[in-house]
């Protein structure tokens, strides 16, 4: 069987019998569980961790979207392996990926063929854990991906309202690999096939575990250990869990982070350290992989997946993001530091992309989580060791933090000399608040006017995205993101550049609703500020609750895990639809219920103001 491009199947990693049998294998070593389709792309995770074991010389298939409501043949067409079953729910928490913020069930899946859903259950990694170890009590399973990564311990789970355990005593896994896993992945692989057992390993970096209480762990040089609140502790107490989070962030935000110990009954819950942010050539070693970049060929007949169209002609030049919003989880799970890739690796890609015979010469995306901060990282790297500020650039940019965007412009140039390359356009977000207020010295140093002078000149299609999120103070205080005046400024040099350079380009500001601080009054504002702009909103979101961030920590406990101070908390669903609907203003059906709403928070006053732009 071939692919039309002719690349022999072999070129995957297998996932069935038949394809084991085509390279002479009559069993592996590692199979990875997956709740996506299997895409083999270094975007999707299952496709990354099953090159990098086939990279260490070990043998490895792919179980993509099993059927977990049938005889369950599908756990047990591939045999058994030698080591573990690796299992992930896919590059979304399940129960982000099946419902929307008012807990409505989605109707279709990115990560299927087709966009179809179903595809997968709730709370993936658990069901497909337990099947597991009901069919193979005797084999380890190692839990992997963002939602094990982010039920690491304690943690609120809005869907059942409820706090959950850690993710392995609620799965029965035997061990978790949390954040991008690559280094410590590799560690136990080398354990294991000396012949340890995984019980005995307890000392490798970015693992999670359990243990009997009491039972002694080994030493870790140089390295704290502090426990934590126990689960039953954060169940009778609130603000038990608020100190619990904080603990956590703490020490997910730190250079080298102490173990963590939380008690759940007879057991403990040990949280080795995150490795040390990779090195560029370790980084580099991630993405260079043999990566086919396609799905794989079972899914010619069932339709396109819509997450690998959208990322399919872009690239990720960094892992990792120095911002720390509140609600945000990749600062947990993929680090605060950021790590970069080398240009020649990333240019390489670019080629990889170019050569392709469906390529049209339009490269989507150069960026990352924010797109600015290719290449940043501390000055002194002795300062930041030290360091466990949650953000680098909140509430102001540190004075250590090197900002310097030349790399990236420079980087752009280059790309758009590949051959076949025709148009780069920049589809993450960029962190406006780095490029805006800031000296004539360090604008010149960092090459922010040119940066930006570029960004919005060739590479922007037509509407440029930015993230403001509120344009009330003590809200954006709350979500750890920059004075809504910075946004402004931002707009108004945009328009500037755009004038200046016969240009019709939109800015699409992205914002949230019923984030915790957020009343009421403060929505109303928020929709009159932006009225008054100029904007129709569309990039609008309600505030999804998502496990282990600031904001579920204040969402469920109603407090500030660092002050303990009461935070307002929109929970009521007609409240929360309410505060979506502020968005929309302008419709005609909301005219009636915006002037009521107005008048019985005391606000009537901003009625006049709503559509009509200030004189000057």
């Amino acid at each position: 069987m071939q692919i039309p491009d002719k690349r022999p199947l072999t070129d995957w990693l297998p996932v069935s019998r038949e394809e084991l049998e085509r390279r002479g294998w009559d069993e592996v070593d590692v199979i990875i569980v997956s709740g996506d389709a299997y895409v083999d792309h270094p975007a999707f995770g299952a496709a990354v961790i099953g090159r990098l074991t086939e990279h260490a010389g070990f043998r490895v298939a792919i179980l993509p979207q099993p059927n977990w409501r049938d005889d369950l043949r599908d756990f047990k067409k591939l045999g058994k392996p030698r080591f573990f079953f690796g299992v992930t729910a896919g590059n979304m928490d399940s129960m982000v990926n099946h419902y929307t913020a008012n807990k409505r069930l989605r109707s279709d899946d990115a990560y299927t063929p087709g966009g179809v859903a179903g595809f997968r259950p709730d709370y993936a990694s658990v069901v497909y854990t337990q099947i597991l170890k009901k069919l193979y009590p005797d084999v380890p399973v190692i839990l992997g991906g963002i939602e094990a990564s982010m039920r690491r311990l304690t943690h609120y789970d809005y869907w059942s309202d409820s706090l959950k355990p850690d993710i392995l005593t609620w799965s029965g896994a035997d061990m978790l690999v949390f954040g991008m896993g690559e280094m410590g992945l590799v560690s136990l692989l080398r354990r294991l096939a000396t012949g340890e057992n995984i019980e005995q390993i307890r000392d490798v970096e970015q693992t999670a575990f359990r243990i009997p209480y009491g039972e002694a762990l080994p030493e870790l040089p140089g390295v704290d250990t502090r426990e934590m609140p126990s689960h039953t502790e954060c169940l009778a107490d609130k603000k038990a869990f608020a100190r619990h989070f904080r603990i956590f962030e703490e020490e997910s935000n730190r250079w080298q982070g102490a173990r963590l110990l939380e008690r759940n009954g007879d057991s403990t819950i040990v949280v080795n350290p995150p490795n040390p942010p990779m090195n560029e050539a370790e980084i580099d070693a991630s993405f260079d992989l043999p990566y086919t970049r396609e799905p794989h060929p079972r899914y010619h007949k069932r339709g396109a997946i819509p997450a690998f169209e959208m990322i399919r002609n872009s690239v990720n030049m960094h892992r990792g993001c120095f911002g720390g919003c509140a609600f945000c989880a990749i600062s947990a799970h993929q680090g605060k530091f950021v790590v970069s890739r080398s240009e020649k690796s990333i240019l390489k890609e670019v080629e990889q992309i170019a050569a392709a015979p469906d390529f049209k010469g339009h490269i989507t995306d150069l960026g990352g989580p924010s797109a600015n901060m290719y290449r940043m990282k501390g000055i002194d790297t002795d300062k930041c060791k030290k360091c466990k500020r949650p953000s680098c650039i909140f509430p102001t940019i540190c004075r250590n933090l090197n900002t310097d965007h030349r790399p990236m412009t420079a980087l752009y140039n280059k790309a758009l000399r590949v051959p076949n390359v025709k148009r780069i356009t920049i589809g993450s977000g960029i962190r406006y608040d780095m490029l805006i207020g800031r000296s004539e010295a360090e604008s010149k140093a960092n090459g922010l006017n040119e940066y930006l002078e570029q960004l919005i000149t060739r590479h922007v299609s037509g509407r440029l995205k930015v993230a403001p999120e509120h344009s009330s103070a003590h809200v954006l205080q709350i979500m750890r993101k920059p004075h809504y005046c910075t946004f402004v400024q931002f707009q108004q040099k945009f328009n500037e550049i755009n004038r200046r350079n016969g240009l019709r380009q939109q800015l699409i500001p992205y914002f949230i609703s019923s984030h915790p601080g957020s009343r009421p009054e403060d929505m109303a504002e928020l929709a009159c500020e932006t009225s008054q702009q100029g904007f129709r909103l569309e990039q609008v979101q309600d505030f999804t609750p998502t496990p282990m961030t600031l904001a579920t920590a204040m969402y469920y406990t109603g407090f500030d895990p660092y002050t303990l101070k009461t935070v307002y908390v929109a929970r009521d669903k007609q409240e929360k639809l309410n505060q979506q609907r502020f968005f929309f203003w302008y419709k005609p059906e909301n005219k009636r219920w915006l002037a009521e709403t107005l008048k019985k928070a005391g606000r009537a006053d901003l009625l006049p103001k709503f559509g009509k732009r200030p004189q000057g």
